[in-house]
């Protein structure tokens, strides 16, 4: 290009950053690099409100980064999630009746009652509400529609609709429903609640002291290996 064409380049680049544009808005431009057009405007002064522009756009740029680094970082971490869900999935296969029975006894012992004279079990996640029920039906000997339910619910949920839903999840009628508790959902706390169990928490109840004792017969026969 020569010296003329160089002169030409050094004039167009000054003459953008009098005007406040940032290095890599002139880069854009100009296609010139950044190291030449620093080079270029060293001994330019910009005005207070130009550099508070740059300023300005310089803190939306590292936003913006900020945010399409999370997202990105969003997207991964939801992939990988995915990929070792389908992997578990695919690692425990078909159960056997005798892996349900064991899977059953493990779901007790974490959230069923050990005292007293009634089974109890209690948890919020439809597919293990649902599996146990099928659990005490199978490996109990009871009929399903001898359980009994009640259920735990934020003040603000619906109990007719949480009813109905569950009702309709496990197959049972709505007479089987004991009397609901409702807990004051505190509005005004500073603690935020990001989960407050749509459909509540739900407890499987059947009174029997002698299958209680068995239940945890079985219990101990695991723990004792």
């Amino acid at each position: 290009m020569g010296y003329y064409g160089n002169l030409e380049k050094k004039v167009l680049v000054q003459k953008l950053r009098k005007k406040g544009y940032s290095y890599r808005e002139i880069e854009e431009k100009t296609s010139i690099s950044k190291s030449t057009i620093s080079k270029y405007c060293k001994n330019i002064k910009l005005t207070k409100k130009q550099t508070e522009r740059l300023i300005k756009n310089q803190k939306n740029g590292l936003m913006k980064a900020s945010l399409l680094g999370s997202k990105a970082n969003k997207e991964k971490r939801l992939l990988e999630e995915k990929k070792l869900l389908k992997k578990g999935v695919e690692q425990i296969g078909n159960l056997s009746c005798r892996d349900k029975f064991i899977a059953g006894i493990a779901l007790y012992q974490g959230d069923g009652a050990k005292t007293g004279s009634t089974l109890d079990f209690t948890n919020s996640h439809p597919e293990t509400i649902k599996f146990m029920v099928s659990w005490f039906c199978k490996f109990c000997d009871i009929q399903k529609k001898e359980l009994k339910f009640s259920l735990w619910l934020h003040d603000n949920l619906n109990e007719e609709r949480a009813i109905i839903f569950w009702c309709k999840y496990l197959g049972v009628n709505q007479k089987q429903f004991r009397k609901t508790y409702f807990a004051v959902n505190k509005t005004d706390s500073k603690k935020i609640r990001k989960n407050l169990h749509e459909f509540g928490i739900i407890k499987i109840r059947f009174y029997s002291a002698s299958k209680l004792r068995l239940v945890l017969g079985w219990i101990k026969g695991i723990l004792s290996q």
